[in-house]
């Protein structure tokens, strides 16, 4: 929420947020997921915590704690794309590790990762790289997801050109990767 505008036009999107689902078990879980889902980063920043503190009647403490709790949610701006590497054992045996250093060449995600960050966007948003500790699809290991969609057994090479093709914009080329 940079300008005046931006923090209307917020308060108006978490307002009818909030009238959708204040007061329905869990609405707190679904008002915040909506709410970074409306956002342009698809992050829930400081001050539309507060007013949906100040709007619901709920301790901001415990908005954070929802916030910090479950690993869906961001607290920093993402990129435009988003790029999920399994950890887990399988994927680690598999080459997992080896594809996180393919990426390494993006600037300051070698450093990010290297100091034990389980997230890191680049500076231009275009591309936000996360860990998880599994997916839960051992099998095809390693794992990756790239904007939602899984790709399974995936190769250094694979890696490279989901890169590229992100880079350039032909993000519908990724889907020849499967």
């Amino acid at each position: 929420m940079n300008t005046s505008d931006d923090n209307l036009a917020d308060r108006v999107a978490i307002d009818e947020i909030i009238s959708r689902h204040n007061g329905k078990p869990g609405s707190l879980l679904t008002m915040m997921e909506e709410m970074q889902e409306t956002n342009e980063y698809k992050f829930l920043d400081s001050d539309a915590m507060s007013y949906l503190s100040a709007q619901t009647k709920t301790p901001l403490s415990q908005i954070y704690s929802v916030a910090t709790f479950y690993s869906f949610f961001n607290l920093k701006p993402q990129g435009k794309h988003t790029i999920i590497v399994c950890r887990g054992t399988a994927c680690h045996t598999k080459g997992s590790k080896v594809l996180l250093d393919d990426m390494s060449s993006l600037p300051g995600c070698k450093e990010a990762l290297d100091a034990g960050e389980n997230s890191f966007t680049t500076e231009d948003r275009l591309l936000t790289v996360k860990t998880v500790a599994c997916f839960g699809q051992c099998a095809l290991a390693p794992v990756v997801a790239v904007d939602g969609v899984i790709y399974s057994n995936v190769t250094s090479e694979q890696i490279k050109k989901i890169l590229k093709n992100l880079q350039e914009g032909n993000k519908d080329e990724n889907i020849r990767l499967r």
